[in-house]
Order: structure tokens, then C-alpha cells, then sequence
């Protein structure tokens, strides 16, 4: 079964960053964000940070702390389930 919130992950980040060339459907699980996979510039990083914390009501606080959650989308989903209100999160 697909995780929802992955899955909502997923499209957040290719509707955010206008990933033309990439569907929400191509990206894996643990596809990195930063570095390789993605390979997210800090400008990418920083646009998505911010939606993120627009779309989920959360503060992610310093650099060390995006880094993490951005480490990859396993990561980005643990870090929203542990501080976003779970009203907000997608159940299905």
C-alpha cells in the first residue's frame, strides 16, 4: 500500500520546484534530495523549505535541521510526521 504522505511529498516537490522532465510517480522512496538524486541546489532547498513549512505548519529551525529533513523522502516523511500537526497530514 502507498504511503499518502509520500505520495503528497512526492508531488509537492515537482509542483514546487517545476521539475518538467521528472512525474511525482519516477521518484523513489529514498530518493536523495540534496547531493545526488535530486541533486537540489540551495535555492531549490530554501523554495522547498519554505513550502513545506507553508503546506504543514511547521518551523524547521536551522540548517542542520533542513539538511536532515531534506536528507532524502524517507527522511522529509519522518521529519513531517514528528512535527506537523496531524490534522494536516494526508491520511489517503
Amino acid at each position: 500500500m502507498s504511503d499518502p504522505l509520500l505520495a503528497h511529498l512526492k508531488r509537492l516537490i515537482v509542483d514546487t520546484l517545476k521539475l518538467e522532465d521528472i512525474t511525482p510517480e519516477q521518484l523513489a522512496d529514498d530518493e536523495p534530495l540534496m547531493g545526488s538524486g535530486l541533486n537540489l541546489d540551495s535555492i531549490d532547498a530554501l523554495e522547498l523549505v519554505v513550502r513545506i513549512e507553508k503546506e504543514f505548519g511547521l518551523k524547521i529551525s536551522n540548517s542542520e535541521e533542513s539538511r536532515q529533513a531534506l536528507s532524502d523522502l524517507g527522511s522529509l516523511a519522518a521529519f513531517v510526521r514528528q512535527r506537523a500537526d496531524p490534522a494536516r497530514i494526508p491520511a489517503h
